[in-house]
């Protein structure tokens, strides 16, 4: 029974309290760096009921005892984050930013590289696989163009479920509804049983990627140096203190000359980092 003047939700939970949900936030902004503004109260309660009910707990204090022990920050922080994070993407999103990894970066990049190495680039918050699988049909299309080019594509994600289905490459065909005739034939498969309507990168799509779970909050670093990043609509959930942080870490792991590309509702301005505005949310590293 809930306490007498507790609110009880529908699912028979005590709603959650005030202090509740500013220790759940903090403790997430530590943890993955996502800042979760009061206004985000309701959504995430109703988001963590349905853990609570897989779990078998009665509340949320139940809840928070778990998480915060060892065991819960070893298993439970997965989940937590799957369910706390909202995943929006699509092929060719932000198209402009296609055409200048085609006319700008790329013709330049083999001029000085040549055959020599392969051409690496990062999809950094990949979520369900929409832009590292975009990414390798851009580079696959400059690849039957230019002789001898290769390329690798490393894609990360915090979150365990979105990274499964980007690894399964699986998408219902509406999400094609944008993408010209010639790549549908030519870099997906359908479905055998047409009444599902799903289509299937390509496999030598899918072996390019090198898919990886990723905590932009801990420390990172890869054996070479990038080329390009990619990390697009991914630090609007940051606060600006960590946001540079982050920025300084890309430019650590960027090549001279690399670029950075981000969303179009993201600004580095008054920012100082070692990057100067190649084109509207695209930066190379000096």
């Amino acid at each position: 029974m809930a306490a007498v003047g507790v609110p009880v939700r529908a699912s028979g939970l005590a709603a959650m309290t005030e202090k509740e949900f500013k220790k759940l936030s903090e403790f997430i902004h530590t943890e993955v760096g996502i800042k979760l503004p009061p206004s985000k109260k309701v959504m995430v309660e109703a988001r963590l009921q349905k853990r609570l009910r897989t779990l078998g707990m009665c509340g949320y204090h139940d809840y928070y005892d778990f998480l915060f022990s060892p065991r819960g920050l070893d298993e439970e922080l997965v989940h937590l984050i799957d369910v706390i994070t909202t995943n929006t993407t699509e092929f060719f999103r932000e198209p402009r930013h296609f055409e200048v990894l085609t006319q700008d970066v790329l013709p330049v990049w083999r001029a000085a590289h040549g055959p020599s190495r392969p051409f690496r680039l990062w999809s950094a918050g990949c979520s369900t696989g929409e832009e590292p699988y975009t990414l390798s049909i851009v580079l696959s299309e400059f690849a039957l163009r230019t002789p001898g080019f290769r390329y690798a594509i490393m894609a990360t994600d915090i979150s365990t479920r979105v990274l499964a289905m980007a690894k399964n490459g699986v998408y219902p065909e509406e999400r094609l509804a944008k993408m010209s005739l010639d790549f549908k034939r030519r870099y997906f498969l359908r479905s055998k049983d047409r009444s599902k309507k799903l289509v299937r990168l390509m496999p030598e799509l899918r072996r390019v990627i090198d898919f990886r779970r990723l905590n932009f909050m801990q420390p990172f670093s890869f054996p070479e140096p990038l080329d390009t990043i990619f990390c697009r609509n991914v630090m609007i959930y940051f606060d600006r203190t960590t946001q540079e942080q982050l920025l300084q870490k890309f430019c650590t792991q960027l090549r001279r000359d690399g670029f950075l590309f981000i969303g179009h509702s993201e600004s580095l301005t008054g920012m100082d980092l070692p990057l100067r505005q190649h084109a509207p949310t695209v930066y190379k590293k000096i």
